[in-house]
């Protein structure tokens, strides 16, 4: 028998098993199932698992060559085997410095180079020494890109705002939608508004038209020869960027080693620079460069991203769990969920391992998830009594960087609360002893043993984003590993991109013929004949 049928096997067993009666007979199960870090504190005692689950899934993990992929990760060998790439993310927040080597070059110099043509930059911006072309501070930053262009320095900067200077506003523009850009540049005036473009290409389909109607606007208002005072690129096109009107000098690039989910490190992250300062930023990557190193050194028993891993494994492919949901209970993580669907669902969304053949068991779940409490008044309904079992991991700081009142306090107690009412429930003896109604006991039953993780740490400092973002990284890498699928390409972006560009000429030229099945032909037709 594999490791694989022996988990299977278990899973037999744990089916049969209570989460509430599993704590009732062990006084301590927290203690047995709780790893930390730092600040950081995992409780994924919550979840069904015993003894013998743990030690059939770290059995897993080390059948499955962890330890060698994580070696082979760090020594930058092209572990990104389709498009035979090295995955570098690591790279970017080496603050150690230890040099990494790609074909038998020490990628750190150029790293480190990029990260202080930044830092001078944005200490320009942060100062008001870079002006527009009439002389004026520059008040508006505009980011202009789409998926990880877009989605880690937002979510960042927002998690990170406490820390944003008060001197400059700024705007994230991503979708290809029109009142997108319109709406962002209705908020701005051109005369101090700087537009930094990040496409690696600089053919990115959305983020090109959108920076072609920002240059336009500015062209407009200050003249053609504007646009080099008003734009900046990252990018490893300097051609394209040339033609766009920007300066070479300032295009800050990036490498084929960092994929677009993992480029919030990189010179992607400029925006956030500009926000929170060069400390900030270099705090961030210290945060994630310590978690690189617990990841990379910390047997697996303690090893937070690994037990991580191991969980949603566990949850996914043999108890069947077909979704989860990451609940942050900070107002400032709001947009971590949309930046962890990215990171989770495009790196091991896939159906086919790395041998080519099609996997015969459950990869990637469905991820959802909002800020604590907000979402107890809306999909918690469907978690603590729906026919779907969603596990869910708990996030949350001990302290508020806002302390107001008794509002921690209580935020605190929910996110606590809410694990707890999960795990255990609530049975009809007890709903019969409170005196409820008869009729109305088999509403208000709460099944529970429904499992979770619960994610403390201290408070939302850069250092402890850093921490998160990495773990939730390599959590995804090592479920990749297991599972045995290539976490870092995302061929599936592509199809829907290709087909759009084969329809766009048809719905602008009426007579042209349509080839495609009747419902597509029609939904052109229609639109054929309702626009000019």
């Amino acid at each position: 028998m594999t490791i694989y049928t022996d988990l299977l096997e278990h899973t037999k067993t744990i089916e049969k098993t209570n989460l509430k009666a599993l704590f009732e007979n062990d006084p301590k199960r927290f203690e047995k199932f709780h790893a930390e870090f730092q600040d950081m504190l995992l409780d994924y005692s919550k979840n069904k698992i015993t003894d013998e689950t743990l030690s059939l899934l770290l059995k897993l993990a080390k059948t499955s060559h962890l330890k060698e992929a994580i070696n082979d990760m760090f020594s930058g060998k092209r572990i990104n085997t389709t498009e035979n790439r090295p995955v570098l993310h690591i790279a970017l927040r080496n603050r150690s410095n230890t040099p990494i080597y790609v074909d038998d070059e020490d990628v750190m110099p150029k790293i480190n180079k990029v990260l202080k043509q930044m830092q001078t930059f944005s200490n320009k911006v942060r100062a008001g020494e870079f002006k527009g072309a009439t002389g004026k501070e520059i008040k508006d930053v505009v980011n202009i890109g789409i998926g990880g262009s877009d989605l880690g320095p937002k979510m960042a900067l927002e998690a990170l705002s406490f820390y944003k200077t008060p001197k400059l506003n700024f705007h994230f523009v991503s979708n290809v939608d029109g009142t997108d850009i319109t709406e962002t540049l209705n908020k701005c005036n051109p005369e101090t508004t700087l537009f930094i473009v990040s496409s690696k290409t600089f053919t990115t389909q959305e983020t090109m038209t959108n920076a072609q109607t920002a240059k336009d606007w500015i062209s407009v208002h200050l003249g053609q020869k504007a646009t080099k005072h008003h734009f900046v690129a990252v990018s490893t096109n300097i051609k394209a960027v040339k033609a766009f009107g920007i300066d070479a000098k300032n295009m800050f690039v990036f490498w084929d080693f960092v994929g677009g989910r993992y480029s919030l490190w990189s010179a992607i992250g400029l925006s956030l620079m500009i926000g929170i300062g060069y400390e900030g930023f270099i705090q961030l990557l210290e945060g994630a460069h310590e978690l690189d190193l617990h990841f990379k050194e910390t047997p697996f028993e303690k090893n937070l991203p690994v037990l991580l891993a191991l969980m949603g494994i566990w949850n996914t492919t043999y108890l069947g769990a077909e979704s989860y949901a990451v609940l942050p209970y900070d107002q400032y993580l709001d947009k971590l969920p949309l930046y962890l669907q990215q990171l989770d669902m495009e790196s091991n969304g896939k159906s086919v391992k790395k041998n080519k053949k099609e996997v015969d068991y459950m990869t990637g779940p469905i991820l959802f998830g909002t800020a604590g409490t907000n979402g107890q008044h809306s999909f918690y309904q469907l978690i603590h009594q729906g026919t779907h079992i969603v596990p869910a991991d708990f996030i949350a700081p001990i302290y508020s960087l806002n302390e107001t009142g008794n509002h921690h306090d209580i935020l605190l107690a929910n996110v606590i609360a809410q694990s707890e009412a999960l795990m255990r429930g609530k049975t009809k003896e007890e709903l019969e002893a409170e005196g409820v109604e008869k009729d109305l006991i088999p509403f208000k039953t709460f099944t529970g043993n429904r499992p979770s993780n619960t994610i403390l740490f201290e408070k939302m400092t850069p250092k402890a984003l850093g921490r998160l973002i990495a773990l939730y990284e390599h959590k995804v890498f090592v479920q990749g590993v297991i599972w045995n699928i290539n976490s870092f390409d995302q061929f599936g972006v592509e199809l829907g991109k290709q087909l759009a560009k084969a329809v766009l000429p048809e719905l602008l030229n009426k007579k042209q013929k349509l080839n495609h099945d009747s419902s597509t032909n029609a939904l052109i037709e229609k639109v054929r004949s309702l626009r000019r």
